[in-house]
């Protein structure tokens, strides 16, 4: 892959990636370094990258592997006895089993979607594609990604109050 063909291939995915480092590191600085890192490690690949079916999600599991690296690598080992103390008052164990609980929940529900509203919700609401992204890739259209966005949140939301009224 020559100069040419790669800007038209990998360049057009640095917002994609980047927001997807944003999402996972939490900091704009960081985030523009790992996008910094894959577009580096992609060039060094160049020559192999028509041997994958998506460079796409190349570039995304490049940029998901550097987030966790990035992440481990600042994570201290060892904590002082007041960082300790300081986070176990901030944290309520009954407050986080709560909070996992919500998350399992609300990934139950979105599982029971059919597949196409799953698909739409999760590209979206997670990845945080466009709908005219989405379209492109399930192949229907803008109108009918929107569509079937907006069913898909107001099942999840029935559904979601529905449970939480009968607890």
């Amino acid at each position: 892959m020559e100069l040419k063909e790669f800007k038209i291939t990998v360049l057009p995915l640095r917002s994609k990636i980047f927001n997807y480092a944003r999402k996972l590191t939490d900091d704009t600085s960081d985030a523009e370094d790992v996008v910094q890192e894959v577009m580096i490690k992609l060039w060094n690949i160049r020559q192999k990258l028509e041997e994958y079916n998506s460079v796409e999600a190349l570039a995304i599991k490049i940029t998901h592997n550097l987030c966790m690296d990035m992440w481990r690598s600042k994570k201290p080992d060892a904590l002082s006895l007041d960082q300790v103390q300081t986070a176990t008052r901030s944290l309520n164990p009954e407050h986080l089993l709560e909070g996992k609980d919500e998350f399992r929940l609300i990934n139950e529900i979105i599982s029971s979607l059919p597949t196409l509203q799953q698909t739409i919700i999760r590209m979206k609401d997670v990845e945080e594609y466009e709908a005219e992204e989405i379209a492109e890739i399930t192949g229907c259209s803008p109108e009918a990604v929107r569509s079937n966005l907006s069913r898909a949140r107001k099942k999840v939301r029935d559904i979601y109050i529905k449970l939480k009224t009968n607890c």
